[in-house]
């Protein structure tokens, strides 16, 4: 998994101001440049687009058709409507094991198309969830999740990383087996 290690350094030197553009600029950018070269190790035909739906960004290969990386400020509870039709919709690849999961949770504001995944039913109410809560409870604060897939044209991530980058410089990293 990625350690961030730019980041991390610069978390603990307190050198970063998320509300400030150029700051929160240079982060993704960083984030972007980490995601995008530890993809291409497994998909080296890839076509990657960056795009924006509810406030939140989000990196997707098009020709795979799978979801790299979502990241966005967080805003605090978001009290949006769930649109389970939607959702319904959404190709679900596995078992009953797994769910029709958001990269950003639905309670931060996350919509559903592009922003699901087949996510570990029990990774996703139970230890995803914890790292969520925590960026509902931080408004300003980055919140990012990364999907990591095996070798292959595979849609459902082996893995995901999710992390947060509070307005006073704590970074965290969660990693999941998926």
């Amino acid at each position: 998994m990625l350690t961030y290690k730019r980041l991390a350094d610069a978390a603990r030197a307190r050198r970063l101001d998320l509300a400030d553009s150029d700051d929160y600029r240079q982060v993704v950018d960083y984030l972007c440049d980490e995601w995008i070269d530890d993809y291409r190790r497994i998909a080296t035909n890839s076509d990657i687009v960056e795009t924006t739906a509810f406030a939140f960004s989000y990196l997707f290969d098009v020709q795979a058709q799978r979801l790299i990386a979502a990241w966005g400020l967080s805003r605090g509870r978001d009290a949006h409507e769930r649109d389970k039709s939607r959702m319904a919709g959404h190709p679900l690849r596995g078992d009953a094991s797994y769910h029709r999961g958001h990269a950003i949770a639905h309670r931060l504001g996350g919509g559903t198309d592009i922003n699901l995944v087949t996510q570990n039913a029990a990774v996703n109410v139970g230890a995803f969830r914890l790292l969520e809560n925590e960026a509902i409870a931080n408004p300003g604060a980055l919140y990012f999740t990364y999907w990591l897939y095996a070798v292959g044209n595979s849609q459902k991530p082996r893995a995901s990383q999710q992390g947060l980058l509070t307005p006073d410089g704590a970074l965290q990293l969660r990693d999941h087996l998926n």
